[in-house]
């Protein structure tokens, strides 16, 4: 099975889209249409239904999309492996990061790295927390240093390297900042919050919903610079990481309620990691700040 077909109709399936796996693969349209018909003759199977500009997997082409995953990821860690024997940090590295993270932690690590090993080629994907697990789970990248999720499950591991406090924050002139206010307080007025998809949204979520309350949000954004635009102008208050606080945002006085998250990477356990991924692995372990997990407990209230 031509692995060139493969790639092709991984890449359809992904996107949902001809022209867009084109552009994903650097050729053109008509190339990724030869590659398919190839290996629906080869597999004498129909694999994409057509209608218009919507293209779906036929029942044919989803029973092979595991299977073109697992074969992929298998000459992948086999290539990973052998690479190895020679014990050199070479070669390309994916990591996937969320911008936060990226922005404000990653930067001196990934400066460190590069001088300590310039022969390997950094692939930096900056995507949302919850999209670069997909695409460690579907071995799209080796190592990913997001927002931990509240659980993480087999065959992804999870290792918390920071502890990252989460506070209240408003505009100076916002009237919260006025006086002692509790969180029922805060629930009342308008909110910028992280998407529903992601991992902050749901550690705030929960602590209204522990209380009984619901807040009120009136816009969303998975951007954090963003959100502390949006605060800092007055438009709403939001959740931000403490390392983000300036003369811009305040905090709000909310005694005795302690929210963090944890940032830290995940990697698969059942594939390969190349000697780059170690290497960079080791750089994160020494920031560690806590045990390695499979769950870390997300929110509290302090009695």
């Amino acid at each position: 099975m031509d692995l060139a077909n493969l790639n092709a109709f991984l890449a359809i399936a992904e996107s949902g889209s001809f022209s867009e796996a084109a552009e994903r693969l650097h050729l053109t349209q008509p190339a990724v249409s030869k590659r398919i018909a190839g290996l629906e003759q080869q597999l004498n199977v129909r694999l994409f239904d057509r209608l218009g500009r919507e293209v779906g997997l036929t029942e044919a082409g989803r029973a092979l999309l595991p299977r073109a995953y697992q074969i992929l990821n298998v000459l992948d860690d086999t290539r990973r492996a052998l690479t190895n024997l020679n014990g050199e940090v070479t070669g390309r590295l994916t990591l996937a990061t969320s911008h936060h993270i990226g922005l404000h932690r990653l930067p001196p690590l990934l400066r460190a790295f590069t001088r300590a090993h310039p022969q390997v080629a950094l692939d930096i994907q900056f995507l949302d927390s919850e999209v670069a697990y997909e695409e460690i789970l579907h071995g799209r990248a080796e190592l990913a240093v997001i927002t931990l999720a509240p659980e993480t499950r087999s065959p992804v591991r999870a290792v918390p390297v920071w502890d990252d406090p989460l506070d209240f924050v408003a505009a100076p002139e916002h009237p919260l900042v006025r006086g002692a206010i509790s969180l029922a307080d805060v629930a009342r007025h308008p909110a910028v919050f992280p998407g529903d998809n992601t991992f902050t949204h749901h550690i705030v979520r929960r602590l209204f919903e522990a209380e009984g309350l619901t807040p009120n949000i009136g816009m969303s954004t998975n951007y954090l610079e963003t959100i502390k635009m949006m605060v800092s102008i007055g438009l709403a208050w939001s959740v931000l990481p403490r390392t983000m606080l300036d003369e811009q945002v305040m905090r709000l006085p909310l005694p005795g309620i302690q929210l963090r998250r944890q940032l830290g990477y995940i990697l698969h356990t059942e594939r390969t990691l190349s000697n780059a991924a170690k290497a960079f692995m080791s750089l994160l372990d020494e920031q560690r700040s806590g045990p390695c997990l499979e769950a870390s407990p997300t929110a509290n209230v302090a009695p």
